[in-house]
């Protein structure tokens, strides 16, 4: 389900200058209505200059922002029709949950009645039915978190913007509150901007994840596209981590590629690759461990393993190279110095650019 309200963003040629130093250099990206699209990449790669620009925030030194069509490239960010949540939640601590939420509504013209009624719609929406008396300091990280979102979506924008809306939470809270978020956007079908550095939580919430590297777009794509069939070593290594390797491509015929790795042969999606020296992304649990020497595979010696409980952690030398193994046979753990065998499984592996 799509919103009425949910609207597009585009952004055509933006560049942003912060005096010599160049941010954002050539931006040209859509957002279609209705999705939820994260900004992912290191510090400094110029995710949240973007989101600060669509927010009016910061204004781009050229080019032109669109929201729902419309030219908002120099508007003041009370004049978009976009709400944020920001990476410290925003919340006023002497204000109760339901007066938070409030404040925006009452702010834009709501008399004090139906912004009370629209706020405590707001928070029975996220989850919060019957806390609205209740002050932040009173209300847990995830709970505040909620908050943050209803104040911003009781303003029903068109476009709802969340910058590193988790990095203040626990691993397992981040993991409730990003369900929580996906939860509650394919049920109102309102259009969001996700910025985050975090890959898992990308996957988990993401239609589509847009990953940024110095200014730039480095690959765009659905989460199961960038993981599986990344275009560089920049953005396999950052998805996730991943082997990369020399290979060989022997022969292209069906869009599958056979490809050689020492010597092991197999055969791999094609992409764009052509017959020739290659190089090859390969995730840890997509290579298979044989204990000993085998007739067929890659030979290597094992140098470290660990176990961790649900799978066992190994780095193996091979003569192409070096492998981190994430292997799933937790009832063996092959000692350091003993002799492996590597094959490769279907998934995970991809031939790639630079």
């Amino acid at each position: 389900m799509i919103s009425p309200k949910a609207g597009s963003v585009e952004f055509r040629n933006i560049r942003k200058m912060f005096g010599s130093f160049t941010a954002i250099s050539d931006l040209s990206l859509t957002i279609e209505p209705g999705t939820l699209v994260t900004l992912l990449g290191p510090s400094g790669c110029g995710k949240t200059t973007t989101l600060r620009m669509l927010a009016g925030l910061e204004h781009p030194t050229n080019g032109q922002i669109l929201i729902g069509g419309k030219d908002v490239t120099m508007l003041p960010a009370n004049e978009r029709d976009v709400s944020m949540v920001f990476q410290s939640y925003a919340l006023f601590p002497h204000m109760s949950a339901v007066e938070n939420v409030a404040y925006g509504l009452e702010s834009s013209g709501f008399s004090r009645r139906e912004a009370r009624e629209k706020a405590e719609e707001g928070l029975a929406l996220v989850g919060l039915a019957g806390m609205g008396q209740r002050l932040p300091a009173e209300l847990s990280g995830g709970q505040q978190q909620r908050v943050a979102v209803a104040r911003a979506l009781a303003l029903e924008p068109q476009v709802l913007l969340l910058d590193e809306p988790l990095s203040n939470l626990d691993a397992r809270l981040r993991r409730k509150v990003r369900t929580d978020i996906r939860d509650l956007q394919q049920k109102l079908g309102f259009t969001a901007v996700y910025v985050t550095h975090d890959q898992d939580e990308a996957l988990a919430v993401s239609d589509r994840i847009i990953i940024m590297k110095e200014g730039e777009v480095a690959q765009s794509g659905a989460p199961r596209e960038l993981y599986e069939a990344p275009a560089s070593a920049f953005i396999a290594d950052f998805m996730g981590e991943a082997n990369v390797v020399s290979c060989e491509v022997i022969a292209i015929e069906d869009g599958r590629a056979r490809i050689r790795v020492g010597g092991l042969e197999h055969q791999v999606p094609a992409g764009d690759a052509r017959p020739g020296p290659a190089r090859l992304a390969v995730r840890p649990r997509s290579i298979l461990l044989a204990e000993g020497r085998k007739g067929e595979g890659l030979s290597g010696k094992v140098l470290h393993s660990a176990y961790l409980g649900d799978h066992v952690e190994y780095e193996v030398e091979t003569e192409v190279g070096t492998f981190f193994i994430e292997d799933a046979a937790v009832d063996r753990v092959l000692p350091v110095a003993s002799d492996a065998t590597l094959g490769f499984s279907n998934r995970g592996i991809a031939i790639i650019g630079g």
